[in-house]
């Protein structure tokens, strides 16, 4: 008769938390990489380089308040996220490889609904204006997005194949 450790019961609870929890770390991952993306398009795009505001089909005083609510949705996604992921990290469910392939997987889909929603059919937006060729602008911005939506896929499929394997092994 084999005995089992209590090292091989300490990993098999942890792989039962992140089997338990494994919905909050994706949830998790997304907010904070959807929040995260918005903060960095606000940043660059909109107070760096001053491409474009939000929403620009008004004055530029309505512009800059969008702009302000568009960072507080990024703020909110991004904190909340993070209490998300300390209560993961307090209960020793966090898995890291999922949150991360989260967060790709909603800076991408953050990336991809600006690209395509705002910028191309509401229009409230474009990347940059007076230029001779905004093609070349839209293909870069979306492409960056479908990098992050691949990675983000990539790295939750690993984590759906080794869930598979701990509920077989469980």
């Amino acid at each position: 008769m084999q005995k089992t450790t209590s090292a091989e019961i300490n990993l098999h609870n942890d792989l039962n938390k992140k089997l338990a929890y494994s919905k909050r770390n994706l949830w998790s991952g997304l907010l904070f990489g959807i929040g995260t993306m918005a903060f960095v398009d606000e940043v660059i795009f909109h107070f760096l380089l001053q491409w474009h505001h939000f929403y620009d089909l008004s004055t530029t005083a309505v512009g800059i308040f969008s702009d302000g609510l568009l960072m507080s949705f990024a703020w909110f996604a991004a904190i909340g996220s993070l209490f998300m992921f300390a209560d993961l990290r307090r209960r020793n469910a966090l898995w890291v490889k999922k949150w991360v392939g989260a967060v790709f997987l909603g800076a991408g889909i953050f990336q991809l609904f600006d690209g395509i929603v705002n910028h191309k059919i509401l229009r409230v937006h474009q990347i940059r204006y007076n230029v001779d060729n905004i093609l070349i602008y839209d293909i870069a911005w979306n492409a960056s997005a479908i990098v992050l939506l691949i990675i983000g896929f990539v790295l939750l499929k690993q984590t759906r194949k080794a869930s598979s394997k701990m509920k077989e092994g469980s």
